[in-house]
């Protein structure tokens, strides 16, 4: 990977911003991601997120934090919180933020790795896109289970997307035939470069739900968005 995602953050904090990421999908069209966007502060977060942070309590893992926007504000408030990322851009403009713990590796690799339990584990902006593929599910959320303190809460946001899918007369095209409709390849450009693509998973909560009860985990719905997003807690 050439870490795109990370140089733009970098670009971005150290003010050398000129142009936005540009994101698309096997299954929609090339849009603008704003790196202003990934450094918003809480009262510019989506509620999803900023009920996700009113709900998180003591030692804190935030998986996948990107420039550290969510972990900022939890240190801010007096919680010890690490921030993981396998972008080593993203963990650079953490440290630079001021954020006092980071990782920079896979969960996966973390999981097997750390003896360190939490009591709160954070994946927001679509946490389950990191899990790749429905078949993967269960190895992500058995790795989450054993960082899980006895009283430990995952809180995790995704979407339904079932309604990219809809045709003008309220029907699905969904192939019966094909993998789950949340898998997506997931592309990245910046300043004219491509990123490798990347497996990307939207779950729906019922699916996440099943994945959970497989897994030994409780799932409960938090928070619903506006948009087919839901916030959901797990624990054991």
């Amino acid at each position: 990977m050439k870490d795109l995602f990370g140089k733009a953050l970098l670009d971005y904090h150290n003010g050398n911003y000129t142009e936005d990421l540009i994101t698309w999908t096997n299954i929609s069209e090339e849009d603008k991601l704003p790196l202003a966007y990934l450094f918003r502060d809480f009262k510019n977060m989506p509620l999803l997120e900023q009920k996700a942070l009113h709900s998180s309590k003591g030692q804190l893992l935030d998986v996948g934090c990107g420039a550290g926007n969510h972990s900022l504000y939890l240190q801010h408030k007096g919680i010890d919180v690490t921030a993981l990322d396998s972008s080593k851009g993203a963990i650079e403009v953490c440290k630079k933020r001021g954020l006092i713990k980071t990782e920079n590796t896979s969960i996966l690799e973390f999981a097997e790795t750390t003896t360190k339990k939490y009591d709160t584990i954070l994946l927001l902006m679509n946490g389950t896109g990191i899990f790749e593929s429905l078949d993967k599910t269960s190895i992500y959320l058995e790795a989450l289970k054993t960082l899980l303190t006895k009283n430990g809460q995952i809180l995790i946001d995704s979407s339904d997307i079932k309604y990219m899918y809809e045709d003008e007369d309220g029907g699905y095209w969904l192939d019966m035939n094909a993998n789950y409709y949340g898998e997506l390849d997931y592309f990245l450009s910046y300043k004219k470069e491509k990123e490798l693509p990347m497996k990307w998973l939207y779950l729906d909560f019922n699916t996440l739900h099943t994945a959970c009860l497989a897994c030994g985990l409780k799932c409960e719905m938090l928070a619903q968005g506006e948009h087919y997003d839901y916030l959901a807690k797990l624990y054991v």
